[in-house]
């Protein structure tokens, strides 16, 4: 019995309770789902529910009188071994071994959609991260956001969510200037000016510009530098799409502010703005009244002289999205970021949408590699690309992925680097690949999962208590994923993994699933084989949420 089927089961038990009337409820006030969890202490059963508290006061009667009745119908269901009711009203229900074993066979033959839930079933989101300025190569700064942010698409999107994933261009502004200066002095064998950006890359990006444009050096620096600024920006994009590829992370969406301000889409948002009377003029600029939405102060949409600002773009970016159809827009930004929060929020209540549902903002806090080394080709900053090839992409993603986004984070090389249990990505890794191993040693052993056609599965032979734990881990896997979705914090699905692979881990050295020696095949070898794996997809399913790999050998 999986933890959705028994969900099922007691919304089951609800209505028919509700039709003897022995519940006073209408049938609008019967969940679809009941949301069962693990009860913190195993003795008290395999699931707990505490929807007698959540819905006894609409029934009229006290929880542990609501408790008692549900508790009567429960027990009457096939896979269901005892049912007790604890404290005020919460439900603690134990399956019998052969219903909790059943889940094993259910998982292989899901698949690669274990896990997936319609939890945010029609909730259509478009989730902006990373979005660097195109003005130099991707660095550690990035990396937390690019490994977070994925990973949140990815456990959004495996909750039913419509998630576009979008990178937003910051090719508008006297940055790119700066930039296409500081390119023309490389180009021209100078230094970079006062403010410019330094480092070999600036170089590198000079020589692709020759490349493409044989007789840049002869011209003007007028006529030059709209030039160098337009190729330069396409060869850094490139190495940027090229890094996050490398780093596993895809954009649906590239988005440029530099079209905005093409489009008029600025004048267009502040005249909306306008028409929602929350813009108003003042010392000849033109300002926001954000103040009006909880924002510290006012502000300006456009200079007196006559100049938009950062925040009109802001205010015209939201308004594209909404216009889009996206009805939630997360903004995933790093942590000198705070001050963005009200602000935004204040941009989409001006447009007439509700701050609390219709935008969410996150902060990322800073994370820092002990050791790492300013990087050689951008001079100042320690590149994505280097973690990738100094560390590997599996360890930075996974560990980066493990810990909430509001914890400031240190990595260790030295502790990702081995191959122990004492590294996580490893200790999951590793149980992977393991039960792969355990499964090509026993299909070598002339163990199957089907016999003449037929599937040898008995679930009332997983009866060791390492089989328990590792079902009831398992089993908890779908409502990890609906968590960590809800919550936005995939680091839940790392932790889980680990449970998993501890728990895979001591099975292991307990229950073998290929015969000994010259011992008979039985139908508990072929049975373990199914529960074996059934982990192997269920660390597979988890790791590929997190972006990180699944090896089958290590």
């Amino acid at each position: 019995m999986t933890p959705e089927e028994l969900s099922l089961a007691i919304s089951a038990c609800l209505k028919d309770a509700v039709s003897a009337g022995d519940i006073a409820l209408s049938a609008a006030d019967i969940p679809d789902e009941v949301r069962v969890e693990r009860p913190k202490n195993r003795d008290h059963g395999d699931w707990a529910t505490n929807v007698a508290l959540q819905l006894a006061k609409k029934a009229g009667i006290n929880p542990r009188e609501f408790a008692s009745v549900l508790s009567a119908r429960l027990n009457t269901i096939a896979g269901v071994s005892a049912v007790d009711i604890a404290g005020p009203g919460f439900l603690n229900i134990t399956v019998d071994a052969a219903a909790a074993g059943t889940l094993a066979k259910a998982i292989v033959e899901a698949g690669a959609a274990y896990g997936t839930n319609t939890a945010l079933a029609g909730h259509v989101v478009n989730m902006e991260f990373v979005s660097a300025n195109p003005t130099g190569p991707l660095h550690i700064g990035h990396t937390r956001w690019a490994a977070l942010g994925d990973a949140i698409a990815r456990v959004l999107r495996a909750s039913g969510a419509d998630v576009t994933a979008e990178y937003y261009i910051n090719d508008a502004g006297s940055q790119m200037n700066v930039f296409a200066n500081s390119v023309f002095a490389r180009l021209h064998g100078r230094d970079v000016p006062q403010g410019g950006y330094p480092g070999q890359y600036i170089a590198d990006l000079g020589h692709e510009v020759l490349t493409e444009h044989p007789d840049i050096r002869e011209l003007t620096e007028v006529a030059a530098l709209p030039v160098i600024r337009g190729a330069a920006y396409k060869a850094q994009m490139r190495d940027i799409k090229q890094t996050l590829a490398e780093f596993g992370v895809d954009f649906d969406v590239y988005f440029s502010e530099q079209e905005l301000h093409d489009a008029g889409a600025i004048e267009d948002a502040v005249a909306r703005l306008r028409a929602q009377g929350h813009v108003f003029d003042d010392g000849g600029a033109v300002w926001l009244r954000t103040t009006d939405f909880g924002d510290d102060k006012d502000r300006v949409m456009v200079r007196a002289n006559g100049e938009p600002t950062y925040f009109a773009a802001d205010a015209a970016y939201y308004l594209s999205k909404k216009d889009r159809g996206y009805t939630e827009k997360i903004y995933l930004l790093g942590a000198d970021h705070h001050g963005y929060i009200n602000r935004l929020k204040a941009i989409a209540a001006a447009a007439g949408d509700d701050p609390e549902v219709n935008i969410e903002v996150l902060i990322g806090q800073l994370v820092s590699v002990n050791g790492a080394k300013l990087s050689k080709r951008a001079g100042n900053i320690i590149e994505l690309k280097d973690l990738i090839s100094w560390l590997g992409k599996d360890a930075v993603r996974y560990s980066l992925a493990r810990f909430p986004a509001d914890s400031p984070l240190t990595l260790d090389p030295d502790l990702l680097k081995k191959h122990s249990n004492e590294n996580p990505v490893f200790y999951v890794q590793y149980a992977h690949a393991r039960s792969r191993g355990a499964a090509r040693n026993a299909v070598a052993a002339g163990v199957e999962r089907r016999v003449d056609g037929k599937d040898s599965f008995n679930a009332a032979l997983l009866e060791h208590p390492t089989e328990n734990e590792l079902l009831s881990h398992l089993g908890s896997y779908p409502s990890i994923v609906a968590k960590a979705a809800e919550l936005r914090e995939p680091h839940r699905v790392a932790r889980h993994l680990e449970v998993i692979a501890g728990a895979y881990h001591r099975w292991y050295d307990a229950c073998r699933v290929a015969p000994l020696g010259e011992e008979p095949i039985t139908d508990t070898n072929r049975t373990r084989l199914w529960l074996n794996d059934a982990t192997s997809q269920v660390l597979a399913n988890g790791l590929e949420l997190l972006g990180v790999s699944a090896p089958e050998r290590m």
